[in-house]
């Protein structure tokens, strides 16, 4: 398979007999040097904004609150001038607060398709953006053959595997892209990035300059286990997101856990909060926090009293050894009044 972008058109293509070179003919994916918009091939920058009433912070607030995201008033103003400006929005913060859901919310905010790309590291361009279908062109080389006819030409849209980045500039509504974990890539792909993320359009060799019809809103996400490249932050809105305040987390575990109730929340808060404040090797996110509360109020269900209920699910809250036996040696300390 490709190892980054595909042989060009017209180049040598392995058969079972060797190689035999494609052969040209007519074609809707356009050759190098065309500048071109995915999906209609045709020059169209700009576009539509995602929603000229979420252009209206407070109206954008509401509309977060109301699909359960409580976001502070950065974040709030950081993904309203993402909106506003155009501009990607590169969300750092440590596990489990909540960056990945930003781009969840806000494609059902908007009204658009939700494309994900999971970074991971040895991640390629072939990978993100596309990558022809061989197997298919080979099958089609040797059906060619077996009946004495031209192959014809190989690089038309039907052997097209179109990956998250592509899906994205071809959306014709536009869609919210997630770049999920961009500093689990490696920095080469980074810098593959700087030409999508500056100007919604990418050059590869066969397809041309491709350009969004609808420029996709951008969201990247990352844990900072390492640096980013100063490139890549000068092109994206910046906003770290730090763990909840008391009175946010309570209304995050309020909407995402029904039937708890008013006064569990608030112990369960206070616990949580405490355990943060402890030197855990991994302090426990939002996401955490939620489970937690999940599995205590189950467990509260089955009859066990809401502080027992607390310790037994404390496997939702706390993932690491060292981490368990910090927190149960600070029990009473913890969970002295939830």
């Amino acid at each position: 398979m490709s190892d980054g972008f595909p042989p060009a058109p017209g180049g040598s293509f392995p058969t079972a007999g060797g190689f035999s070179s494609a052969v040209g003919g007519s074609s809707s994916v356009p050759t190098a040097g065309r500048s071109s918009t995915a999906g209609g091939f045709s020059s169209a920058p700009g576009g539509d904004p995602p929603a000229a009433c979420l252009l209206d912070e407070r109206a954008l607030a509401a509309a977060l609150e109301r699909e359960g995201y409580f976001a502070d008033e950065g974040l709030r103003t950081a993904v309203h001038l993402a909106l506003r400006l155009g501009r990607p929005l590169l969300l750092e913060g440590e596990p489990g607060v909540g960056k990945t859901e930003v781009a969840t919310v806000l494609s059902r905010v908007v009204g658009r398709e939700l494309i994900r790309l999971q970074c991971f590291e040895g991640l390629d361009a072939g990978q993100a953006l596309y990558e022809w279908d061989y197997p298919k062109q080979l099958l089609q080389v040797r059906v060619a053959e077996s009946r004495g006819q031209e192959v014809g030409d190989l690089y038309r849209e039907e052997f097209l595997l179109r990956r998250p980045l592509f899906r994205a500039l071809e959306a014709d509504r536009g869609a919210v892209l997630l770049i999920d974990e961009i500093d689990r890539a490696d920095s080469e792909f980074e810098a593959f990035l700087l030409e999508f993320l500056g100007d919604f359009q990418i050059t590869v060799p066969e397809l041309g300059t491709i350009r969004a019809r609808t420029p996709p809103v951008v969201v990247l996400t990352s844990n900072r286990t390492r640096e980013l490249h100063d490139a890549l932050k000068r092109r994206c809105l910046y906003h770290w997101i730090a763990f909840p305040e008391v009175d946010r987390e309570r209304a995050i575990l309020r909407a995402a856990v029904p039937g708890l109730e008013e006064r569990a929340a608030e112990g369960l808060v206070r616990a949580v909060q405490r355990v943060r404040g402890l030197p855990l090797l991994k302090r426990p996110g939002i996401a955490e926090s939620v489970e937690w509360a999940r599995g205590a109020t189950a467990l509260a269900e089955g009859g066990s009293p809401w502080p027992v209920a607390l310790r037994r699910a404390l496997g939702l809250l706390i993932k690491d050894e060292e981490d368990t036996r910090l927190v149960a040696g600070h029990a009473e300390e913890l969970f002295r009044d939830v």
